[in-house]
Parts: structure tokens; C-alpha cells; sequence
């Protein structure tokens, strides 16, 4: 039996958004949940209905919030709302946003602050229900005043218009729901104004790039143990009474990790005795960029949370019937944090790519670019240069959005957050990172093969048998993009970090 997520009571995670978004989980609402939704509309009807002019509800939008509108209209406001900000522009996301939009939408609408309708509410379940998601471009909002011009996409077949993803098809809104029996919705007051007033763009892309950089961190400690045994590296500087004497949480993980992963490899004690002092810093300084990371990845994480489980509409409709007109909208909670992260993702890329590069040297009993017989063979050269490449990609997409802002609305709007800028910013240098790491971990599999009969830990053991079942050592030169597109889908997709995780789990092996 499907285990069940109740909308607007239980405290949703990025873990629980992304397995609602892949149908992992049933998001539902309970009948509490149901009761203060519907008191909300109602105290939202009865302000719609009253003299005095309410924001959104009974005037026009940013600065035409002094034009009265009369109550027959309400309801032509709304439609024409999301039309108007429909103005979304570039690729379409990815489906997966569109779907953690709806998921995190559903979860801020069912605390009963916004003036929602139910059956809009379960409109929305419906459409995730039968898997039909609205497409929605990837540029045009600011992020502030909420995602508008994305969310306006995203509700736009609420009302029967806009396009959606069904059966592998883009099409017609209009066509799908007749094709269904079903009606578009009327939007009651301040219904459209609920729906695109918020944050859900930018979060949706924080919970991704939570998701993506997680199991980059987790896979970036495994492939630079890797690469260590290849480059016959010293495990001294994963110490603990080192790290101890700089307790920072990360470092203390990474360390720990390190420890663990390395714990009984033939190759580490095959040259205990030699006269080398220290390790360049890609090897040596593991724990403290790692540990950077792992700690901007958790304050991220701790911030997205928060988030996840907050009302960010425009107005609130208080218990009392008292509409609060704020800024809950507002995206600089999750910009700041995201630019960060985004940096720290980008620093992860950074120290992988110089461990490749160490391979490449021919020291150590490595021969020159990982291959025997060069010359006649570039060997892994150029996968390097791509490596190269990523990441000085990502040292443009560093530049935090956070800090810039364009007056939007007449200046009604005079600060704004540009935090959508920043999540899918995030995400994409959190994509490059999974083909660096993917590059690494070609070289370090090359290497390790040169340190035969040495072997690794009885873990890593099984993390290169199970890598060397997908590609093969190499002995002359081949199209290397194959082997690096197999190992980042393996890194993307989860599967090495389950395969690893298991392993640890049957040997015993402690990695948290």
C-alpha cells in the first residue's frame, strides 16, 4: 500500500517533495486541512463582497492596487491575472519542476491562509493524479512578488488555457480536458492571486539541486578515495585528531568518510615507507573543501525546509478574517542561500578536475596520460580538457543573481530577489559537476588498474568491479565520450550511490 503525505499538516522535506513529485508518495488532504481551507475561502468571499478595498480581492494588481473592482467582476480579474502574467519565456523546465511546483503549491494553499478554493486544490492533485503537467517556460520571473510569470503558466489550465505534457505529448490544455470530460475551473476571489503570488519556482529548483548535490557529495568523498589509491596518496591528513583540532561538521564527516572508505587497502600500505612529505592540496586539503561544501549543502537544506513549509502568498487571510498585505513573496530567503550552495557545488567540480589532473603526470609508477604505449595514443588527455571546460563554465554561473535587483511595476516592486535566477543556475553547475566527477572517476578506475596485484579497500574493491562491468580498461585510444556519458548517468541517476550504499551496508562499513 502507497504510504501518504497529508498537504498543509505533516512537515514536508525536499526528500518527501521529490518522491510526490515521482509518485513515491500520495500527497493527500485530511479532513482538518479541508475545514480550514474552506473558512479561509469564506472569509475571502465575505471581503470580496464587503466596501472596503482589499488587495487583490476587490482591486487591480501592483500599482493599480487603488483601482476598485466591483464584486460581479472578481472573477474576470482572476482569469485575466494569469493571462496577463503568462509572459514566461525560453525552455520549457524540467518535467520534474513542474511537478515539484504543484507538489510545494499544494503544500503552502492547504494551511489555510491564502483563500483557496477546495476544488481548486484538488484540481491540482488531479492533474499530477493523471499526470498531466503544465509546461512552463524557464525565464521571466524575478523573484519577487512571488515566481509569477512561471506560476501563471503553471495554473493556466486551471482555466482551460496554456499547454500541457500528456502521454509524451505537448498539447493543448483545452484538447486534454475535453478529452477527459472535464471543465476548466472558475476562479473565485483572489484565487489566481493565490496561485502565482509565492515562491514555489525557486524552491522547486532548490529541492532539485538539493537532490543533485547530495548525491554529488556523497559520490565526491567514494571517487576521491579513488583517485587517492591511484595516486598512491597518504590517508595521514583524514586524522581525526587533526580535524578535532578544527571541528567544523563537514570536515569531521569527510574525514570520518575518508577513514572508513580507505580502511584496509593493499594499495595505502604498499608504500608506507616512501619519502614522499605531503600530497598536493586536491588530495591533502579532501575534508576541508568537501566539508565546505557538505556545510553550504545543509544550510540550504535547513533554509529550503523552512520554506517548504511556510505560506508565501500575497495577501494572508488571517483565522480572524483580517487580510495582511506583506511580503512573504519574496525570494531572498532562498537566493542567498542558493548562490552559496551554488559556489560550494561549482568548488566540489573544481577540486575533482585538478585530481584528474594529477593522474595525468606519469608519477608515482603512473604512466604519462594513464596509458601505456603514448604517443601512438593521446590516452586520457583530452577528457581532462573537457573537465577543464565545465569548470570554468561554472566559475561564470557563480556569479551570484541574489545581488542585482531591477525595479519592476512602476517601482511598486523596487527590490527584487532574482532567486529563480539563482536555482536554475544552481542546478546547472550541480549537471556539470556530475561530468567532472564523471572524468575523475575514468582516470582513478585507470589508475588503480596499474596498481595490480595492490587492491583497494574491500569496498572500493567492489565500487571498481562494479564500474569495470560497464567499461573496460584501456589499452589504446577510443571515443571517450561514450565511457564518460555511461558514468555520469551512473552518477546522476542514483545508481552508483545506492550500489555503494549497499555494498557499505552488507561489509559493515560506516559512511554517515
Amino acid at each position: 500500500m502507497q504510504q501518504t503525505f497529508r498537504y498543509g499538516k505533516e512537515t514536508l522535506t525536499y526528500e518527501k517533495a521529490m518522491q510526490l513529485a515521482n509518485g513515491l508518495l500520495e500527497g493527500i488532504i485530511d479532513q482538518d486541512t479541508t475545514a480550514k481551507i474552506e473558512a479561509s475561502a469564506a472569509l475571502t468571499q465575505k471581503l470580496a463582497e464587503g466596501n472596503q478595498a482589499v488587495y487583490g480581492i476587490n482591486t487591480g494588481f501592483g500599482p493599480l492596487c487603488t483601482t476598485k473592482i466591483a464584486a460581479k467582476d472578481t472573477a474576470q480579474l482572476q482569469h485575466n491575472l494569469l493571462m496577463s502574467h503568462s509572459v514566461g519565456i525560453g525552455e520549457n523546465v524540467p518535467v520534474v519542476i513542474s511537478k515539484l511546483m504543484l507538489v510545494t503549491k499544494l503544500q503552502a494553499l492547504s494551511q489555510g491562509y491564502s483563500g483557496i478554493q477546495l476544488d481548486t486544490l484538488k484540481r491540482i492533485q488531479w492533474f499530477l493524479k493523471e499526470d498531466i503537467i503544465p509546461v512552463v517556460p524557464s525565464k521571466g520571473s524575478v523573484g519577487a512578488s512571488g515566481d509569477l510569470a512561471p506560476l501563471s503558466h503553471l495554473f493556466l489550465p486551471l482555466i482551460g488555457l496554456g499547454k500541457v505534457l500528456f502521454k509524451n505529448e505537448i498539447l493543448d490544455t483545452s484538447a486534454v480536458l475535453e478529452q477527459k470530460g472535464v471543465e476548466p475551473l472558475t476562479l473565485r476571489p483572489k484565487e489566481a492571486l493565490a496561485l502565482i503570488n509565492g515562491t514555489q519556482f525557486i524552491l522547486s529548483y532548490a529541492v532539485l539541486f538539493l537532490h543533485t548535490f547530495h548525491n554529488i557529495l556523497e559520490l565526491a568523498d567514494v571517487i576521491s578515495a579513488l583517485s587517492l589509491e591511484g595516486f598512491q596518496g597518504s590517508v595521514n591528513p583524514f586524522t581525526q585528531a587533526l580535524h578535532d583540532l578544527r571541528p567544523f561538521e563537514g570536515s569531521l564527516l569527510v574525514a570520518k568518510r575518508m577513514r572508513n572508505l580507505l580502511e584496509g587497502s593493499d594499495i595505502v600500505t604498499s608504500h608506507k615507507n616512501c619519502d614522499r612529505v605531503q600530497d598536493p592540496y586536491s588530495i591533502r586539503c579532501i575534508p576541508a573543501v568537501h566539508g565546505a561544501s557538505r556545510n553550504a549543502w545543509k544550510h540550504l537544506n535547513e533554509i529550503t525546509e523552512i520554506e517548504l513549509n511556510a505560506v508565501t502568498d500575497n495577501p494572508i487571510i488571517l483565522e480572524d478574517g483580517q487580510s495582511i498585505s506583506g511580503g512573504n513573496f519574496h525570494g531572498q530567503p532562498l537566493a542567498v542561500p542558493l548562490d552559496y550552495a551554488c559556489v560550494a557545488a561549482a568548488e566540489t567540480g573544481s577540486i575533482s578536475e585538478r585530481r584528474s589532473y594529477l593522474m595525468l603526470e606519469g608519477k608515482f609508477g603512473l604512466p604519462t596520460m594513464l596509458i601505456k604505449d603514448g604517443g601512438l595514443h593521446s590516452g586520457f588527455m583530452i577528457p581532462q580538457y573537457t573537465a577543464a571546460a565545465l569548470v570554468s563554465e561554472n566559475k561564470g554561473l557563480c556569479f551570484p543573481a541574489s545581488c542585482d535587483s531591477i525595479p519592476t511595476s512602476l517601482g511598486q516592486e523596487d527590490h527584487v530577489s532574482m532567486g529563480s535566477i539563482s536555482g536554475r543556475k544552481a542546478q546547472k553547475v550541480a549537471q556539470n559537476v556530475t561530468y567532472i566527477l564523471a572524468i575523475e572517476l575514468l582516470y582513478a578506475l585507470q589508475a588503480i588498474d596499474y596498481r595490480r596485484p595492490s587492491t583497494s579497500s574491500e569496498l572500493l574493491e567492489k565500487v571498481h568491479s562494479f564500474l569495470r562491468e560497464k567499461i573496460d580498461h584501456v589499452e589504446s585510444d577510443r571515443i571517450f565520450s561514450d565511457d564518460i556519458n555511461i558514468l555520469q548517468q551512473l552518477i546522476a541517476d542514483g545508481t552508483l550511490l545506492n550500489f555503494v550504499n549497499r555494498q557499505a551496508h552488507l561489509l559493515n562499513v560506516e559512511l554517515n
